[in-house]
């Protein structure tokens, strides 16, 4: 009997360790993905934040932690060179990246930003209207590294705009809207969300800003995306993938419920003001997530003659050697099926 007990502790030991074992050695089978944002934790940075706080990362077995950016071109090199695994950033460049050198090690996995938010913003008081041919003879201040600077070229000949009297100031992007603001400029290159209500913060009121939408005069591009590091996806595929499917019920949750968007973001800069990031969260999901185009197709793919076609306007915006197809751009293979990623 006495041996039957040991026998039956040892094994009741074993079970327990064993199912203590398990969830340990899950724990340690999480796979890490460091993501790098575009920009700063604010309102449009939702959908990344609420797919971590509300474990939809850490259900598809992925240990992810997300740092803020400097910039949608920046975060580009972060991802190439396996510093992040993954991250969010422009598109565009990225086209102008893989140009300049195919063999570099990063593709976009899945659009966000399925309509660009690359803007010129200006003042009504200074001359400025929501006629692009307005920017004629005025002093635009353009942040080198902004992705909406970076498609002038394009812009100014799909648009008609007459440059030659134009001067364009190079700022950075803490003194942007101040400068605007205190009128030494007369508009700003930018991502809209970002340059509008940076604008109110400074004072300035809405009925004496506008906004040029490069989108809505003549500029097809898309926007930002997510990226992956290309050698830890051919490893990783199943990490990329669950990642996407986390992602699309992030972004999912910051369409249907933006207050509690908002307050992920919040967690991470107590500084903003709440209503601002709610309005300038609201402005990216109508103006850049939540598009027709994405509404019937779910969020995440793209149209393949389209980004083919980009890449022939990009020729004249970012001077392309032709050296980039879009297939080696864009990979749709990690995607979740359509109906993971309709927006409600």
């Amino acid at each position: 009997m006495i041996t039957r007990r040991l026998f039956s502790a040892a094994l009741l030991a074993t079970g327990l360790t064993a199912g203590l074992a398990l969830p340990l050695a899950q724990a340690r089978a999480e796979t890490a993905i460091k993501f790098t944002l575009d920009w700063k934790f604010e309102g449009p940075a939702a959908g990344f934040l609420l797919a971590l706080d509300k474990g939809y990362f850490k259900a598809e077995g992925l240990d992810v932690t997300i740092d803020s950016g400097n910039g949608s071109v920046e975060a580009i090199p972060r991802v190439a060179t396996g510093a992040y695994q993954m991250g969010f950033g422009d598109i565009n460049s990225v086209i102008k990246f893989l140009d300049e050198d195919p063999s570099q090690k990063i593709k976009a996995v899945m659009m966000i930003y399925e309509r660009p938010t690359f803007a010129v913003v200006g003042r009504k008081s200074l001359g400025i209207t929501e006629d692009p041919k307005s920017l004629e003879g005025k002093k635009l201040g353009a942040p080198p590294p902004d992705g909406a600077f970076a498609q002038w070229p394009a812009f100014k000949q799909v648009a008609g705009i007459d440059d030659s009297s134009i001067t364009i100031e190079s700022i950075g992007f803490p003194v942007r809207e101040p400068m605007l603001a205190k009128g030494d400029v007369d508009a700003v290159f930018g991502f809209a969300f970002s340059v509008i209500l940076n604008l109110k913060a400074q004072g300035i009121a809405d009925d004496d800003i506008a906004t040029i939408l490069m989108a809505e005069n003549g500029l097809n591009l898309y926007g930002n995306s997510v990226l992956v590091n290309t050698d830890f996806a051919t490893e990783n595929p199943e990490a990329v993938k669950g990642f996407l499917k986390a992602l699309a019920k992030g972004f999912a949750d910051a369409v249907a419920n933006p207050e509690e968007g908002v307050a992920a973001v919040l967690k991470r800069n107590e500084t903003l003001n709440p209503e601002i990031e709610a309005e300038r969260l609201g402005m990216a999901n109508a103006m850049n997530i939540k598009t027709p185009y994405v509404v019937e197709n779910g969020l995440g793919g793209v149209d393949m003659t389209r980004l083919g076609a980009s890449i022939e306007t990009l020729k004249v915006s970012m001077g392309l050697k032709g050296n980039v197809k879009a297939e080696q751009v864009f990979d749709a293979s990690f995607l979740p099926a359509k109906e993971e990623r309709m927006l409600p």
